[in-house]
C-alpha cells in the first residue's frame, strides 16, 4: 500500500517549487562513512553540486518554505508517480537555476559576497513577490514569531546564562536527581510527514553521557537517528540515501545536543559562547526567556524557557546551505516526573519540509541498556507492501 512512489510524493508536497528542480532518479542506494556529495547520488544537478546530500535536502526545504509551492511547482505532475520524469527541463526549473544565479550575483556585487539577500527576501511564502503595499498588513500588527528576535545592544542583561540554566536544572528536580538518571528506554508515537499522518510506534532509547537512538516503525519501514556519543547516523526508507551518517556542523551538533538533552543536569557544558540579551517574546501567550549557545561545530542554537517555571520550551538551531540558513525547531511540552526527575513526554519537531509529532506514552528509568542500541544501524529496508 505505501510504495516509495508514494512516499516521494510525500516529500515533494512539503518541498518547494525548485525543491524537485534537481532530482532525478538515485544513483547509489548505500552512503560511506563521508556523506557522499549530491552530484554522486542524484542527476542532473546543475546549480548546486560539491555540496553533501542532506545539505542539498535542506537547501531544497529552504526552497519549500520560500516560495511556499510544492515539487510541482517547477516539475512536470507526472514527476510524482515516476521519479525518472524529474530530470526533465522546463522553463520553470531554468527560471528557478537563473533566480539563483541571481541572488549570487546581488551578493557579490552589492554587498562584497556577504549574504544579505535570499529567496526568502523578496517571496516570503509567495511564488511572486508582492508590489504592492498591503494595507491588511501595514495596519494590524501581525503575530510574534518567537524565532525571529535576535541579542538588541539595550536587550535586557538579566536573567543571566547562568540564573537561567540553574533554574531549568532546578525546576527538572535538581542536580542530585538529575545525576541519578543514567539510562532510560521509552515508548510511544510518532505522527507526521513521514507517516502520512497517522500514528506509529516510536521507541527511544538513552544512555549517559551522551547516547541515544529514536526509531519510528513507519508503515513503510523503520526509521532510525542513532548518536552514540561521538558520531551519528540517519537511516530511513524515505530518504535518497537508505543509510547516511551526520555530517559535521548543524547535523552532528543537533544530534548530539538531543542525546545530551536527555540527560541535561550538564547543560552548562552542552554549548559554549552562551548569550543573553533578547527582548521578552512569548510562546503560546507564556512569557519565555531567550539565550543562545554554540555548538562544537559552529552551530547557533536558541532556546527559551519558561520565564515562570523555568522548563525548556524550545529549543531552535540553524543550519547553514547555498542559499541561506534553514531552522530545525523542537517544541517540549508534558513534563512529567520519570525517577523525580521532570521530562517532557510530548516533543514536535518542527522543519522546512516536514514535522513528526512524538507524544511518550511509557519511559522505565535507569535500565540495563546494551552497547548495541547505540551502534551504527543497517541501512533502512523497504518493508514489503500488506505486511504490518
Amino acid at each position: 500500500m505505501f510504495d516509495s512512489t508514494l512516499r516521494w510524493r510525500r516529500i515533494c508536497l512539503g518541498m518547494a517549487a525548485p525543491a524537485c528542480w534537481l532530482l532525478a532518479i538515485p544513483i547509489a542506494a548505500q552512503a560511506p562513512e563521508k556523506q557522499p556529495m549530491v552530484e554522486e547520488v542524484f542527476k542532473n544537478v546543475q546549480a548546486l553540486k560539491g555540496i553533501p546530500v542532506n545539505q542539498f535536502m535542506d537547501t531544497m526545504g529552504f526552497f519549500s518554505a520560500a516560495l511556499g509551492v510544492n515539487c510541482t511547482g517547477c516539475h512536470v505532475a507526472e514527476s510524482l508517480q515516476d521519479w525518472s520524469k524529474f530530470a526533465e527541463d522546463i522553463p520553470r526549473k531554468r527560471m528557478a537555476r537563473n533566480m539563483i544565479r541571481m541572488v549570487e550575483t546581488v551578493n557579490k556585487t552589492q554587498f562584497g559576497g556577504r549574504r544579505a539577500l535570499t529567496c526568502w527576501s523578496c517571496h516570503r511564502g509567495a511564488q511572486a513577490p508582492q508590489l504592492i503595499p498591503s494595507l491588511a498588513e501595514q495596519y494590524n500588527l501581525p503575530p510574534e514569531d518567537a524565532n525571529a528576535i535576535e541579542i538588541a545592544p539595550d536587550g535586557p542583561k538579566e536573567p543571566t546564562a547562568d540564573q537561567l540554566l540553574d533554574k531549568y536544572i532546578q525546576a527538572l528536580g535538581g542536580a542530585q536527581k538529575l545525576a541519578a538518571l543514567t539510562s532510560f528506554a521509552a515508548k510511544g508515537t510518532m505522527e507526521g510527514y513521514d507517516t502520512y499522518h497517522m500514528k506509529v510506534p516510536l521507541e527511544l532509547y538513552a544512555k549517559a553521557p551522551g547516547q541515544r537512538t529514536m526509531v519510528a516503525h513507519t508503515q513503510n519501514g523503520d526509521s532510525s537517528t542513532v548518536f552514540d556519543g561521538r558520531a551519528g547516523w540517519i537511516a530511513g526508507v524515505d530518504r535518497p540515501v537508505r543509510l547516511i551518517p551526520m555530517m559535521p556542523g548543524a547535523e552532528l551538533d543537533g544530534g548530539k545536543f538531543d542525546a545530551e538533552l536527555s540527560f541535561p543536569g550538564r547543560i552548562k557544558q552542552m554549548l559554549n559562547q552562551w548569550r543573553v540579551g533578547f527582548p521578552s517574546t512569548t510562546i503560546d501567550d507564556h512569557t519565555v526567556n531567550v539565550m543562545q549557545g554554540t555548538g562544537a561545530g559552529g552551530t547557533r542554537f536558541k532556546l527559551f524557557f519558561d520565564a515562570e517555571t523555568g522548563l525548556l520550551t524550545r529549543q531552535v538551531r540553524y543550519a547553514d546551505t547555498p542559499i541561506g540558513m534553514v531552522p530545525t525547531q523542537v517544541d517540549y511540552a508534558d513534563y512529567r516526573e520519570v525517577a523525580g526527575v521532570k521530562m517532557p513526554h510530548k516533543m514536535v519537531i518542527t522543519w522546512t519540509d516536514g514535522q513528526a509529532n512524538i507524544l511518550l506514552t511509557e519511559v522505565q528509568p535507569n535500565v540495563a541498556m546494551d552497547a548495541g542500541k547505540f551502534a551504527k544501524p543497517l541501512p533502512a529496508v523497504v518493508k514489503p507492501q500488506g505486511t504490518r
